[in-house]
């Protein structure tokens, strides 16, 4: 386990004022991580509806109104909007998700839902995925109602539900079912970005998520004809299936440079004073922890996932099918499908068990602006810069209701903290100058008024 309860180097200095929130953010990202809300998928979780209605004591308690809706039996997300000073201002949301991968205990070496702070960290499923910013925005919240602080416009803050699955059950529930409580709103901030990463010259880059690839995740279905083991099988389901899965695996999606990518790399090439072949493996190896920004993103990505075929070893079924997960980058979908289609031949046909379109925003806006001045206010060297998630967040849903959403959860770690090691893995922690660092620049950006700061960086 890493002991960094030291201040890392490059945080600003706490004020009086700022330490409101800081006081109070790892005791919450603790209590939030004691709820076991361990989403299974296909319908099947727990814990969401007492969370949800914890955290909306704790927002009642503050002065405000919260509601708390199910989309269907203890599947519960919690809203509250937070008036601003200019009510006619659009509106800013901030959304983090409740539910959390499973964890098997075996696995760990302590309590997956202990909820502990220990040694600088706190331990726990959802640690950084993503209830330490549930934390944060709880502890602003609270923060500004012992203070009588009004942000220059509303917030609307967003705890959702069954993000860990389709995410129909929470953001998706919520945008189709109750759009009225997003009024207003323009912009959207959630996970995953604003966290830092450290770069082959020491410096630290803080990427802010401006995108996303789009979820395409399809059945496959072969089917021929049904026969007795022993005989000759020409027309195999199970066997065109696993040569069209091999076809698919092995195809080599062609480099697709997307203007956010443009940016991320012109940015690090820039800044580290390199030439790098986004085609090549070797060559983004010179971006170090940054390249696994860059290598999801430059093209599409098909896997399969899931097989399922017969029921006897001396029958040939007339039907096998497969489970894959395509991921699309933002304005690639003919592309992408007329590919798929065509390496599927006649014998195999597709269908959706769901889609979510790429989603994106501009990196030269006001609101992008704001973030990396939050940012570069509490750590004046950071390099801020956008890029694009290879997965995908409820960002999708709130995309639906014309939202522009940035993926924005600031956070500070030193070299060796591994953070993609614990997210959906064992062990899972934060540390608390992390936390701490983090709400202090997302209440910074949460005050700040965009329309103020220059957009050309």
């Amino acid at each position: 386990m890493n002991d960094l309860s030291h201040r890392q180097d490059g945080a600003a200095p706490s004020t009086a004022e700022d330490t409101a929130a800081a006081s109070e953010v790892t005791e919450l990202c603790a209590r939030l991580i004691r709820f076991d809300t361990s989403n299974y998928g296909g319908g099947d979780s727990r814990g969401e509806r007492e969370a949800a209605e914890w955290t909306a004591g704790l927002l009642s308690d503050s002065g405000y109104e919260p509601v708390v809706l199910e989309s269907a039996p203890r599947r519960a997300s919690t809203v509250v909007r937070i008036p601003g000073e200019d009510r006619d201002a659009p509106a800013l949301l901030v959304h983090g998700h409740l539910d959390v991968v499973p964890a098997e205990p075996a696995d760990w070496s302590f309590d997956p839902f202990c909820g502990e702070i220990r040694d600088g960290v706190v331990l726990g499923r959802g640690a950084l995925d993503m209830k330490d910013m549930d934390a944060m925005m709880l502890a602003i919240a609270r923060s500004w109602a012992r203070r009588g602080v009004r942000p220059p416009r509303d917030v609307v803050m967003a705890f959702v539900a069954d993000e860990e699955d389709t995410g129909e059950l929470g953001a998706g529930f919520l945008v189709d079912r109750h759009p009225d409580l997003f009024e207003g709103v323009t912009t959207a901030i959630g996970e995953s970005g604003g966290y830092s990463l450290h770069l082959p010259d020491a410096s630290r880059l803080y990427p802010i998520a401006v995108g996303e690839r789009g979820s395409a995740w399809m059945d496959l279905t072969a089917r021929g004809a049904a026969g007795h083991g022993s005989r000759p099988g020409p027309d195999n389901a199970v066997a065109t299936l696993a040569t069209t899965l091999s076809a698919l695996a092995a195809h080599r999606w062609p480099v697709r440079i997307v203007p956010a990518v443009a940016a991320l790399l012109d940015g690090l090439c820039a800044h580290l004073g390199i030439t790098v072949d986004p085609s090549d493996p070797a060559s983004l190896a010179q971006l170090g922890e940054a390249a696994k920004l860059v290598e999801a993103t430059v093209a599409n990505t098909l896997n399969p996932t899931m097989l399922k075929a017969g029921y006897k070893h001396n029958v040939i079924p007339s039907e096998a099918t497969a489970g894959v997960d395509g991921r699309v980058l933002p304005g690639a979908e003919e592309a992408f499908f007329a590919t798929v289609d065509a390496l599927l031949g006649e014998k195999v046909s597709r269908s959706f068990h769901s889609f979510a379109a790429p989603v994106f925003a501009d990196h030269e806006s006001r609101e992008f602006a704001a973030m990396a001045a939050a940012l570069r206010r509490a750590d004046p060297e950071a390099l801020v810069l956008p890029f694009i998630m290879s997965g995908g967040t409820d960002a999708k849903a709130f995309a639906r209701l014309g939202i522009q959403c940035y993926g924005f959860g600031p956070g500070l770690t030193p070299p060796g903290f591994d953070a993609w090691r614990y997210v959906h893995g064992v062990d899972e922690q934060v540390l608390v100058s992390s936390l701490e660092f983090g709400v202090r620049v997302l209440e910074d950006f949460l005050r700040s008024d965009p329309l103020t700061v220059r957009s050309d960086r």
